[in-house]
């Protein structure tokens, strides 16, 4: 009986040019490394200031909404893991789209990756400047923003060891404080500090454990996948790392458990101590968890735990910024974009391209003296990138199976192609939901659709042009 081959005996076409091309990075990142730089960016606003959000449209099923996106961002973890083992590369699910969906798909998700990541970082940086205000509330918020953008621009222009070292440091204090507060918080519930209010705040509110009905947890779901974009983050560093087919699958999976429990427990304990009426905002303007230490009567815990969730965005910027770089130097290196940020500096990172996405971030930063809902319009744009974005790697990799039907596959994820098909039809009408918002969700899709539409013409245009003769990337 003949051998069955395997993906590393036989390579998907398409498969090496990508990664070919993208090679040059410094593969100096292991698996401890690449899972807390991973948390670092998972881990920020989505949580710490978001959360208010999702708790104002849900009250205490909020709990429902966060566990209905962990499953899906489950299923797109682990559909990701598959292929970054066969594809290790800096372009990650952006290459993928190319190899399995087409130039345009990949051209599409890279960019709107980009576009979506400067968003997300210009949010986490309007969030430092929200938290600053904190202890200097007549300093405004965009001056607090634009320092944060200029320092993460800095740290992602050195070495990437450095990068890794310092996000490894940044996210060991976050981990710390959430479990922190974690164990405070049942201690409290537990009434071994203070009075318990037991099951009060769950059921005992106006409108019981879920106020706003099953539209109300439908609409925290958006909230709430909000708070595990950045899971995907992992397979960017696939480039840098010293063994991806190991590290890459072992910090996502790892990662992804670390997020359920850290988001499930973190919101039951905020939810069980402060009444969601008073941790839930439509528009936010202060983290929730910095409202249950202030409102237990712990100015000094308060104090502290803002200065937590002042770090954890500022991390998530860092990470952020770092993915949005490799995804514009995978976009160069593909000749969709100038090939000057396809470079790599002498400490081996594409400066170039770091340059400019710390530049459009600064950009988007200046809503933050625009508007004081800068946040939420920030949030709703980013998330349209991010479901995207989720979408287009889990339609990848239902091609990708195509593919190597009959290869031995390194890694495979159980319940193939339900879980995958469940996915992409939550994802889908979570962005069809977005258009029906009268809040903030709304401008999600008025600029998101275009924006796409748009991607989609300048590609057949440049391929037109190259096509009757013009230059060749």
């Amino acid at each position: 009986m003949p051998e069955t081959a395997t993906a590393t005996d036989s390579p998907a076409p398409g498969a090496d040019p990508a990664g070919t091309r993208e090679e040059g990075l410094r593969r100096t990142l292991g698996r401890r490394q690449i899972t807390m730089v991973g948390l670092g960016g998972a881990i920020g606003t989505g949580l710490f200031l978001g959360s208010s959000i999702a708790i104002h449209y849900a009250g205490p099923a909020v709990l429902v909404s966060y566990l209905l996106a962990a499953l899906l961002a489950v299923v797109m973890v682990f559909s990701l893991s598959e292929m970054a083992v066969v594809h290790p590369v800096a372009g990650s699910f952006g290459t993928y789209a190319e190899i399995y969906l087409g130039a345009c798909a990949g051209f599409v998700v890279r960019a709107t990756y980009v576009a979506t990541q400067v968003l997300v970082i210009a949010s986490e940086a309007v969030a430092v400047g929200t938290y600053m205000t904190y202890w200097f509330p007549d300093v405004g918020i965009g001056v607090f923003a634009v320092a944060a953008t200029v320092a993460v621009g800095i740290i992602n222009s050195r070495p990437v060891a450095r990068f890794a070292s310092l996000e490894y440091l940044l996210t060991a204090i976050k981990v710390a404080a959430i479990v922190l507060f974690i164990v405070v918080g049942l201690a409290r519930l537990a009434g071994l500090w203070g009075t318990s209010p037991g099951l009060a705040n769950f059921t005992d509110l106006p409108g019981g454990f879920a106020p706003h009905g099953v539209a109300g947890i439908w609409m925290a779901t958006l909230a709430a996948v909000f708070s595990f974009l950045g899971i995907e983050f992992v397979v960017a560093t696939a480039g840098e790392a010293r063994d991806p087919g190991r590290a890459i699958p072992a910090a996502l999976s790892t990662m992804a458990l670390r997020l359920v429990l850290f988001y499930g427990l973190g919101l039951t304990v905020l939810i069980g101590v402060l009444p969601w009426t008073t941790g839930g905002a439509a528009v936010a303007t202060e983290s929730p968890f910095v409202r249950m230490y202030a409102a237990a009567g712990i100015p000094a815990a308060a104090a502290l735990m803002n200065a937590v969730v002042t770090i954890a965005a500022f991390s998530a910027m860092n990470t952020s910024l770092y993915l949005s770089s490799r995804m514009l130097y995978s976009l160069a290196r593909a000749g969709d974009a100038p090939a000057v940020f396809g470079a790599l500096s002498r400490h081996g990172v594409p400066g170039h391209a770091t340059l400019l996405a710390t530049a459009a971030v600064l950009a988007a930063t200046l809503l933050a003296w625009l508007t004081p809902s800068a946040y939420g319009l920030l949030f709703g744009v980013s998330l349209f990138g991010g479901v995207f974005v989720w979408l287009a790697i889990l339609v990848s990799h239902l091609a990708f199976r195509r593919r190597h039907r009959g290869v031995r596959l390194p890694l495979t994820m159980p319940g193939y192609p339900y879980v995958q098909w469940a996915g992409i039809g939550v994802l889908v009408a979570l962005l069809a939901t977005m258009a029906w918002d009268d809040e903030f969700w709304r401008v999600a899709p008025l600029a998101g659709v275009p924006w796409v539409l748009a991607l989609v013409v300048v590609h057949l245009m440049r391929r037109r042009r190259l096509g009757r003769g013009g230059p060749t990337p």
